[in-house]
């Protein structure tokens, strides 16, 4: 089986009419914050049931075009919610375009052929998998022959409504990165944003829908069993109880008003990985600027830097510039997870090798700790029997820019996956920031890694100094030493 699988011909791009999202609507309720604000604003979603509401909220509120582009779309009580939100809207006569990295879909093939039955909808599959399995590592073998295509995913998450507003950041599409898992959660963070910086968002959403990397899903997709035509659930009913309700048109647009008043106002520049051309494994298809911007980025702070990456693998490139900043007096603040709190161990034992040097440097380097005594700021209740994860991808530099995306700090994100992200130009968005991640960085809520008298590596919270990693077990520190010494680093 696998010499037929490395034998047999992989997929090759596909060519698609070109669709581009349209022009800025002009409906009235757009035209109303317009008139509150005319240049760019940013509201900061620090909590997973307010990024849930207001991403159901703007979906309902879309009169001509949806454009949504995430790594993760899973069906659970949030993803169903979002789906039937944009079913809804698509019943409207909104014109709905998914497009989706296909690394995770893998027992939802046939429900992402029956979203994109609907007239007004289009959904595309990103750098599909040709053989498709409903287990992760059957897939894999499957398509071993073109593990090196395979290998480069789209990791940008972005969703544009009516080329007017724009919901971005770190989240994927599921329970656990709004809070509502019953058992393990994200801590995570997005934005929403308006003015003009949305007509770059939408650009970057249409290089990569027309890329020919990006398949249409009954392309991509075997059609398997006839599309569903249940009615469609009460959308009352859908979202996480407590996470959404449902409003008439005039509270809604009084929403948005408030929270264009209370936004802050500034600039955004966005980064964008270009899509890839036709070959994914040629070495100068490399999808790194935006990380070279980045580095640019670092160099150019003066006071302090705050690198928050749920993933920490620094690069030569990213640990140079970390070098260079702490030379020039540059605070550097580092939020990453902890071995308990990572949910990819592999992630956490390639960091491992780097803890210590970037100590050595001075960086101030703090980890997520499982249990954070203050997690109710991000998990729903019940808290005491769940768990908390970092996964928000954000950089705070000086006092008046911050990078918020969906790059973690890694070589996965910097060297082979597609990122995205916003620099905005703010110094009171950057200050609200600064003051959403302090609980975080809390030696209640993070592990503080310090050297002691012995040059001993050591992990200080609120209650005690520990000198070994706060692991769950004795093996957990076995398993994770053991995978460091894997040469593996690069892809990770």
């Amino acid at each position: 089986m696998l010499v037929l699988t490395a034998c047999s011909a992989g997929l090759q791009p596909v060519v698609a009419p070109v669709e581009m999202t349209p022009e800025p609507s002009q409906a009235s309720e757009w035209q109303e914050l317009e008139a509150v604000r005319q240049g760019d604003w940013f509201h900061l979603l620090n909590a997973g049931g307010e990024a849930l509401d207001w991403r159901l909220r703007a979906i309902d509120s879309a009169v001509s075009s949806i454009d949504m582009q995430t790594f993760i779309w899973d069906l659970d009580s949030s993803g169903a919610a979002i789906k039937e939100h944009l079913l809804a809207a698509a019943r409207r006569g909104v014109v709905v375009k998914v497009l989706v990295d296909d690394s995770l879909v893998l027992d939802a093939d046939q429900e992402l052929l029956d979203i994109d039955q609907h007239a007004s909808i289009a959904l595309k599959v990103f750098n599909p998998f040709k053989r498709r399995s409903n287990q992760a590592v059957l897939r894999e073998v499957l398509n071993l022959g073109e593990f090196h295509r395979l290998d480069h995913r789209m990791h940008n998450k972005v969703m544009v409504i009516d080329n007017r507003v724009a919901v971005l950041g770190g989240r994927n599409l599921a329970d656990h990165y709004f809070g509502f898992s019953e058992s393990d959660n994200f801590r995570d963070m997005e934005i929403v944003v308006g003015g003009p910086v949305v007509q770059q968002l939408a650009d970057g959403f249409d290089r990569y829908w027309n890329n020919g990397w990006s398949f249409p899903v009954a392309v991509a997709i075997e059609q398997r069993a006839a599309m569903d035509s249940a009615p469609a659930p009460p959308l009352a009913d859908l979202a996480p109880p407590g996470a959404h309700q449902e409003q008439h048109p005039q509270d809604r647009i009084a929403a948005w008003l408030e929270l264009v008043q209370g936004a802050h106002a500034g600039s955004a520049r966005l980064l964008l990985d270009s899509p890839p051309a036709d070959d994914l494994t040629a070495p100068e298809q490399a999808p790194t600027e935006l990380g070279e911007q980045l580095i640019l980025e670092i160099d150019a702070a003066t006071r302090e830097v705050w690198l928050i990456s749920a993933y920490l693998i620094p690069t030569p490139e990213l640990e140079h510039a970390i070098q260079r900043a702490r030379e020039r007096g540059v605070r550097v603040r580092i939020l990453t997870n902890s071995i308990n709190s990572n949910n990819h161990l592999l992630a956490h034992s390639a960091y491992r090798n780097h803890a210590r040097s970037l100590v050595e440097m001075g960086a101030e380097v703090h980890e997520v700790r499982f249990d954070a005594l203050d997690r109710d700021l991000y998990i729903e209740s019940p808290v005491a029997e769940k768990s908390l994860s970092l996964h928000a991808k954000m950089i705070v530099f000086d006092n008046d820019r911050v990078f918020v995306g969906s790059a973690n700090l890694d070589p996965r994100s910097l060297h082979i996956n597609t990122e995205m992200g916003l620099i905005i130009h703010s110094a009171t968005f950057n200050a609200e920031v600064r003051e959403a991640f302090e609980p975080d960085f809390s030696l209640r809520n993070a592990w503080r890694l310090e050297l002691n008298s012995e040059q001993q590596m050591t992990w200080v919270s609120d209650s005690e100094t520990l000198s070994r990693q706060p692991a769950h077990s004795f093996m957990r520190r076995i398993e994770d030493w053991f995978l460091s010494l894997l040469p593996i680093e690069g892809e990770m």
